[in-house]
């Protein structure tokens, strides 16, 4: 029988929301072994005053089989 454990993760990304996921898993992967998928709970966005995005944030439901 395989134990799965999820962590919530928040990354950021002046490029994509992909790219933030990317970045997010590509940091939680140096301390977490067997990730397993992810989910996207939320997607923000930061701009600047003409309504540019300068920055993608997501939150993050990382799953991951316990050894």
């Amino acid at each position: 029988m395989s134990v799965a454990k999820i962590i919530e993760v928040n990354a950021a990304s002046k490029t994509s929301m992909e790219d933030a996921v990317r970045t997010g898993l590509k940091k939680c992967a140096e301390s977490v072994k067997n990730i397993k998928g992810a989910w996207v709970n939320e997607t923000k966005v930061v701009t600047d005053d003409q309504g540019n995005v300068t920055e993608w944030r997501v939150n993050m439901r990382v799953s991951f089989v316990v050894e």
